[in-house]
């Protein structure tokens, strides 16, 4: 009579988990990445000068400079608002994450769309004019750009990317202060261990902990 030795079942779900598990940490790792990166960048570019040129002031010329907080605001404030949302997106789950992962994106479009816009412009240097020359109606003169608009357009599209990675794999992201383990599946608890009735001083400690010792779990 032949036996058959029992073999173990592979769990596909189980191998399927893994990869997919590795694939969330490296989503989270990258999109964690390009959001710093990308909103440090915007930062970083908005404070740099986007523009230069020349006033007419007393029959001379004065040269004039506008740096991108100068000519625009916006992305600087969007680069704030990603990197909070970036930030929110482990503090909540589900819809909420969702939520918060669409302003992400949205932010990094913002940044872009806005830099993008300052690429050519030379309103807050002519304001510069009117100013040092007293005329309201002096424009600016000599007019050059610099490349730092492009560079907070490349950190808008980084923190869109940012976006798009946390909507795509953020459901399969931990959640802060959650009892997760390292492939995201949630922590037994331990049993409660029913206090020895022979023991007072574990009566007393059952009972500072809000535990009822005459009953078994």
């Amino acid at each position: 009579m032949e036996y058959v030795s029992a073999a173990s079942v592979p769990q596909p779900r189980a191998e399927a988990a893994a990869p997919s598990a590795r694939g969330g940490r490296r989503s989270l790792a990258v999109a964690l990445f390009l959001g710093a990166v990308g909103a440090a960048v915007v930062l970083l570019a908005s404070g740099q000068t986007w523009a230069n040129g020349k006033a007419a002031v007393g029959g001379g010329t004065l040269p004039l400079k506008a740096s991108g907080g100068d000519i625009t605001g916006v992305p600087s404030a969007l680069a704030i608002v990603g990197l909070a949302a970036l930030v929110a997106v482990f503090a909540v789950r589900g819809a909420g994450r969702v939520l918060v992962a669409a302003l992400l994106t949205l932010s990094g479009v913002g940044a872009a769309v806005t830099a993008w816009l300052g690429v050519d412009d030379s309103a807050a240097l002519d304001e510069k004019a009117a100013r040092s020359s007293g005329d309201a109606a002096a424009t600016i003169g000599a007019l050059t750009h610099t490349g730092w608009p492009y560079v907070a357009v490349a950190g808008g599209a980084l923190l869109l990317l940012a976006g798009l990675l946390a909507l795509r794999f953020g459901a399969a992201w931990p959640a802060m202060g959650g009892r997760y383990e390292r492939d995201g599946s949630p922590r037994p608890r331990k049993a409660r261990t029913v206090p020895d009735p022979e023991r007072p001083e574990e009566l007393w400690k059952a009972l500072d902990r809000g535990e009822d010792p005459t009953r078994e779990s």
